[in-house]
């Protein structure tokens, strides 16, 4: 089952449907992505820290309704909740296309907030359901790099489209991505409609009660994974919109180009190496590939360092489009392995819980990750941020070592077969 040919013929049809659209969906979401907050206060003029508070919303609306999203899908099925997520979405980039006020842009960046609170544990129950095995690990990772490709081609055709000038270029593009975002629903009304995600609940009291997320995060490898989300973010996603941007205009005095070239280059670096990591990951326990790319990170954050020590620089240049680069190979082993561990550690009465909790770590730390960043960087403390970041990329060793001796081999990737390969 190597290569795309074979993954490809491996999947069952729904994961087929489920896949073949991932690009065009966040197609849409990359058109605006970059541009939202240009959009809030050069066209719509609101000053730049009531745009960046309206930004906000969206992750603390996602954090609000990810507990009450995931239990829900565990009740009614990751399909209705799915159904409902797409709803919110739309609406709320058809409202944001034409938002004059503020308090319009907050219902509209609630709404879209609301979306990813909910779809994001729907969605990867909705894939558990339908994926088993290490089959589930390389879809976990051929969608990351599908979806990245999405957004990295969405961001260019945004860029050369969008005009400040003209308010209409950017009603269009959230109207596309109100159109895009609508596929997910098209799809689980038509070819997948027989598919919804809901398992049967326990009968027994005693294994009704271990759903509960209380009865959850009491499981030691529990709170291992999710700190461990939450620290990887943190030093990873939570940096991209704040952190990094900030950090190559204020401490290494580049370019907005240049900077704009290092996203791109992430992107890239994603794409074409994903296959090949996965093949590399298969048979081999996740948690070794957390510790390769907690390394990683640190060895991109040191080439940061680099960068901020001779400002304005063509190193300096090199030092950020070599930290996208680098990054970018430590992405393509966290994105399989951490939501296959937690969706082997589920059972299917309480995936939607365990995916949950996933996406409450994941917002903490791209919430927390800006603040931090914000604060250091603002108080000319680039060296303190830098050494935090690679403090973080120590510590996700450590966890990923004492997740190690909490789970199953299964649940680590380590199959009967691959069982004498080489961690």
């Amino acid at each position: 089952m190597t290569g795309i040919r074979g993954f490809w013929a491996a999947l069952p049809r729904e994961g087929r449907w489920l896949l073949s659209t991932v690009a065009i969906q966040t197609l849409g979401r990359g058109l605006t992505l970059p541009f939202t907050v240009i959009y809030l206060h050069e066209v719509r003029g609101f000053d730049l820290g009531l745009a960046g508070t309206l930004m906000s919303l969206i992750a603390v609306a996602g954090l609000v309704v990810t507990g009450p999203g995931g239990s829900l899908t565990d009740r009614l099925g990751a399909r209705s909740i799915l159904l409902a997520g797409c709803a919110t979405m739309v609406a709320g980039n058809a409202i944001l296309a034409f938002a004059t006020t503020p308090a319009v842009a907050a219902v509209a960046l609630v709404l879209i907030g609301m979306n990813f609170g909910v779809s994001w544990p729907a969605f990867n129950a909705l894939i558990a359901a339908v994926v088993e095995g290490d089959l589930r690990q390389r879809y976990f990772g051929v969608n990351f790099a599908l979806v990245n490709l999405g957004i990295g081609v969405g961001g260019i055709v945004g860029g050369l489209y969008v005009d400040v000038s003209e308010p209409r270029t950017f009603t269009t593009i959230f109207l596309v991505d109100a159109v895009t975002a609508a596929i997910p629903a098209v799809l689980l009304l038509g070819p997948l409609r027989h598919v919804h995600g809901r398992a049967e609940h326990p009968a027994d009291t005693e294994t009704a009660g271990a759903t509960s997320y209380r009865a959850i995060l009491r499981q030691p490898a529990v709170l291992w994974l999710t700190g461990l989300t939450f620290v990887a973010v943190f030093v990873g996603y939570g940096q991209f919109e704040a952190g990094l941007p900030g950090y190559g205009r204020k401490v290494a005095e580049l370019s907005t180009q240049v900077i704009g070239i290092s996203f791109a280059v992430n992107t890239v670096v994603i794409i074409l190496m994903q296959f090949l990591v996965l093949n590399r990951l298969t048979g081999r326990r996740r948690t070794r590939a957390m510790i390769v790319m907690s390394t990683v990170w640190g060895l991109a954050w040191l080439l940061l360092v680099g960068a901020g020590l001779v400002p304005g620089s063509a190193l300096a240049a090199a030092g950020m489009l070599g930290f996208m680069a680098v990054f970018a190979f430590g992405e393509t082993l966290m994105q399989p392995t951490i939501p296959a561990i937690g969706n082997d550690l589920a059972s299917d009465h309480n995936r939607g819980r365990y995916n949950a909790l996933s996406a409450a770590s994941f917002q903490g730390g791209a919430i927390l990750g800006p603040v931090a960043a914000g604060f250091l960087l603002e108080h000319d403390l680039g060296a303190v941020y830098v050494a935090l970041m690679v403090a973080g990329c120590v510590a996700i060793g450590f966890m990923a070592l004492a997740l190690e001796r909490r789970i199953p081999a299964a649940v680590n990737g380590v199959t009967e077969e691959s069982a004498g390969v080489p961690a």
